[in-house]
């Protein structure tokens, strides 16, 4: 069998390291083409060591001198910055776009993966996030096609495959809740980093990590599944569930709900996509019941986690809504997790920004981005005070 041949965006990061590891447990199956990293240099070296790609790519240019000078006597090519970061996608030979990059950033390489008709392999979300609309044509357009790697919404795909799109009552995300499902929301205000950062199911980056703690993370689902699978936003449900077993579910109008299940583990969900439409072999994930006493299911509290119920509302603006939610939630994960504010004034960043820009109904990818930067401004003010 002919091996695919793979780029992969954000290899250093927890999804890239995970992808890299279902590459070695299939030898031969795939040929990974391209790496690019944001700007983990010895790390990204030693994936180039183990998988010799042709091409790499850092989109910090202040360590482009470090990774030259590493690597002088290779023959390999390197790329420096985020507009290099986009030659890779465009490469002729490849048949898959990884794009795990963190962010906002990784939108242009996944419009520019679909434009160019490829597999795009997407654990990016802020890309169906921010760019909503934007995709849906261009993937009619060239006969692209986008495989969700999240576990979600990979979960999803894989259960609608039981029924027809007029059968889909609605879709059921579940979250485990994050670290302070059982913390009373008197407490939220003495919440720190590190309490923040120890996720009780989920090995994650820390971005993400903040994310599930106010539960952005499932707003920022939200969104992306009702544009990956067409689903209005007022059939889309979240439940919590701690136990992080059943990733998602659907219910179908007959009443059936069907789930998908398995231990956590992100390689499950990359396996299923990068050898879709076939199943293979593997362990990944495998769930043995005798372990598991209970699985259990409840509402998500919206007074602890107010990001969700604001994600439902600009779920159902739409426009260049959810690229304000979305800038405004990355600048002020980044200043609580520098320090620069508390746990509880992220929400509060995201809804004044929300209310400070103008929200544009029917947006271009300009219109996306002139969003995405004024949110981002004005997030950055209010985190000076």
């Amino acid at each position: 069998m002919k091996s695919k041949k793979l780029v992969i965006l954000g290899s250093t990061g927890s999804i890239g390291k995970s992808t890299l590891e279902v590459i070695q447990a299939h030898p031969g199956r795939f040929d990974v083409v391209a790496l690019a990293a944001h700007s983990n240099v010895d790390l990204l070296i030693k994936q180039y060591e183990i998988f010799k790609p042709e091409h790499l790519c850092l989109v910090n240019e202040n360590k482009e001198q470090q990774l030259r000078e590493q690597l002088k006597d290779k023959k390999v090519n390197i790329l420096i910055g985020e507009k290099e970061l986009l030659q890779l996608v465009k490469l002729d030979d490849v048949d898959i776009v990884v794009n795990a990059i963190v962010g906002a950033s990784g939108l242009k390489a996944s419009l520019e993966t679909v434009s160019k008709g490829k597999v795009l392999a997407l654990a990016n979300k802020e890309s169906l996030v921010c760019g909503g609309a934007l995709f849906p044509p261009l993937v009619k357009k060239y006969g692209a096609k986008i495989l969700p790697i999240d576990s979600e919404h990979s979960a999803i795909w894989q259960v609608l495959t039981c029924g027809k799109e007029n059968e889909i009552k609605r879709l059921i995300i579940t979250a485990s809740g994050g670290p302070f499902r059982n913390l009373p929301f008197e407490k939220f205000s003495t919440i720190d980093v590190n309490q923040a950062l120890h996720h009780p199911t989920w090995s994650m980056g820390p971005k993400i990590t903040i994310d599930s703690a106010t539960m952005v993370n499932k707003g920022l689902e939200i969104i992306e599944a009702s544009v990956l699978f067409s689903i209005p936003t007022e059939k889309i449900k979240v439940v919590i569930h701690p136990q992080s077993i059943v990733h998602s579910m659907v219910e179908f109008i007959d009443s059936s709900i069907i789930a998908q299940l398995s231990r956590p583990d992100m390689k499950l969900p990359i396996t299923y996509a990068l050898f879709w439409p076939a199943r293979v072999l593997s362990d990944f994930g495998e769930l043995k019941f005798e372990q598991y006493t209970e699985l259990t299911f409840e509402p998500p509290d919206i007074k602890k986690f107010r990001a969700l119920k604001i994600a439902y509302e600009v779920a159902e603006q739409s426009g260049t809504a959810p690229a304000i939610f979305n800038a405004a939630n990355e600048v002020a994960v980044q200043g609580f997790l520098d320090s620069a504010i508390n746990f509880l004034k992220i929400t509060d960043i995201i809804e004044d920004t929300l209310g400070k820009i103008k929200v544009v109904s029917q947006p271009n990818l300009d219109d996306i981005l002139d969003a995405d930067k004024q949110a981002r401004n004005w997030a950055k003010k209010l985190l000076k005070g």
